[in-house]
């Protein structure tokens, strides 16, 4: 299939567009109609206001994730100017706390660019049998485009990403990816063993990420220096800045950032009801001039909305043999609760065709994860987890944070060479201490205390994704102390 059309019939193509010249004809329209939503005549504020809220989130928080991630002269660290990779070189250890459940398989090569300016052309190097994936997340955190092994092989590619409403010719050998929003971010991951050799292999691999204006393609090109704003918070984590900004803050970037990311032409109804509040893409939000009642809704927004999207996190998923996952991620439709949630704990997320993460807190008979107990997982001859990328299982504390300990192993998986039972299962030792060297090999270290643990299964096969295949329960040992 030619790789294009693949990508716009699970992406882009599936969302019809506003185009940036119907956005002031599309708001009078909304504004005029914004009293009868689907059949119902609207009467509380209050309600709109939450909606519009949740709405927005992914939008908002994108953006001010972008300001701290660019706010820098050069590539540094997890930093990098607009347009730029940001290659992370290893993997975190158990001191690293600057980000919450981090990951131990896969180095990221982030980038945020402005497609919306002038298309932008990504090369991508040979990358042999190694896995990996370039997923591309529009600013409202729809995947719409994901080159990697699963999708397009790893074979050497070029692709010339443009902005809603580009058109023009494609430059020879590139293949073309349409944004929905003119702010996209590339979130790459490439699979790596983390020893001497494989990090010198992949880094090799990431020198050779590359994006390039439209306007240098062909021509030597230096990316300029990035300009740092000292008035951007680099010290406060984005989900609390955006959470404590209040409601006319809040609207006021809305609104603004919706006039170059415009929503789906399906969206029309969360639009009617901004509308209705005076939220308008593209124009100044001004509260002063609406009713004392929509007013008083508007600056409640933030604290009741807020609650009402980390509470979905209840609601959401399966829950099996006391594991909990989702497969509603990265391409949302009309769920914006779910999409708001994932925003706020999951920003990122991969479409589950590329991964899926079980997570779990208790035991079989669901009682909570101490490292005061043993714990075996077991699976059965045949049902290790069903990929076609990787998986592997880590360990976190109750924080999420990587656990200290004397191999220095953080998650477990079949490229430790994990031992069989003589009937073909497999045995995973979840404990503090080591279960002694025969059993070393399958040994996953625990803390002292609480702990979580989180299945990674990459590129899973259909038996993950319909719900055929479940993790196994973790099992509490008989000699258990709690």
């Amino acid at each position: 299939m030619d790789i294009t059309r693949r990508f716009f019939a699970a992406g882009a193509g599936t969302i019809p567009l506003i185009g940036a010249g119907r956005l002031s004809a599309w708001a009078q329209s909304m504004t005029r109609d914004a009293p009868i939503i689907g059949n119902h005549a609207v009467t509380d504020p209050l309600d709109l206001a939450i909606d519009a809220y949740i709405y927005g989130y992914p939008l908002v928080t994108v953006e001010m994730t972008r300001r701290v991630l660019t706010n820098v002269t050069a590539p540094e660290g997890k930093n990098a100017p607009m347009g730029q990779f940001a290659n992370l070189r290893e993997y975190p250890d158990a001191k690293f706390r600057a980000v919450t459940a981090p990951n131990a398989d896969t180095l990221y090569s982030s980038a945020f660019v402005d497609v919306g300016r002038e298309p932008h052309i990504l090369t991508i190097p040979d990358e042999e049998w190694r896995y990996y994936l370039m997923p591309m997340l529009s600013a409202w955190t729809n995947v719409f485009a994901v080159p990697g092994k699963r999708t397009s092989g790893t074979g050497p590619q070029t692709y010339f990403i443009a902005g809603p409403g580009w058109s023009g010719s494609v430059p020879s050998g590139a293949k073309l990816i349409q944004a929905p929003t003119s702010l996209i971010w590339i979130i790459g991951r490439t699979y790596c063993t983390g020893t001497p050799e494989d990090y010198t292999a992949v880094h090799a691999a990431q020198d050779q990420y590359r994006l390039v204006p439209a306007s240098a393609a062909g021509k030597p090109y230096t990316p300029p220096a990035g300009r740092i704003d000292p008035g951007v918070d680099m010290k406060t984590a984005v989900r609390e800045q955006v959470n404590r900004m209040d409601a006319t803050t809040y609207f006021n970037l809305l609104a603004s950032l919706m006039k170059d990311n415009p929503p789906a032409l399906a969206d029309g109804v969360p639009l009617a009801k901004m509308a209705s509040l005076g939220i308008v893409p593209g124009q100044p939000f001004d509260p002063a001039s609406q009713p004392a009642a929509i007013r008083e809704a508007i600056a409640r927004a933030p604290e009741e909305a807020i609650p009402r999207i980390m509470g979905h996190l209840k609601a959401t998923g399966s829950h099996v043999n006391g594991w909990t996952f989702t497969t509603d991620g990265g391409d949302y439709g009309k769920d914006y609760l779910q999409r708001a949630l994932v925003t706020a704990v999951g920003l990122g997320c991969n479409l589950p065709q590329d991964a899926v993460y079980p997570l779990t807190t208790v035991d079989a008979a669901g009682r909570k994860l101490n490292g005061a107990s043993k714990y075996v997982m077991r699976f059965p001859a045949g049902e290790l987890p069903p990929v076609d990328g990787f998986w592997s299982l880590t360990m976190y504390d109750a924080d999420y944070f990587f656990v200290e300990n004397q191999l220095n192993r953080y998650s477990i998986s079949p490229r430790d060479a994990l031992k069989a039972n003589p009937d073909g299962s497999v045995d995973l030792f979840i404990q503090t201490e080591s279960p002694g060297a025969m059993r070393e090999t399958n040994w996953l270290p625990a803390p002292e205390g609480p702990f979580v643990l989180m299945l990674r299964t990459y590129w899973p096969k259909d038996a993950i994704l319909n719900g055929s295949w479940s993790p196994p329960p973790v099992t509490r040992s008989a000699s258990a102390t709690l």
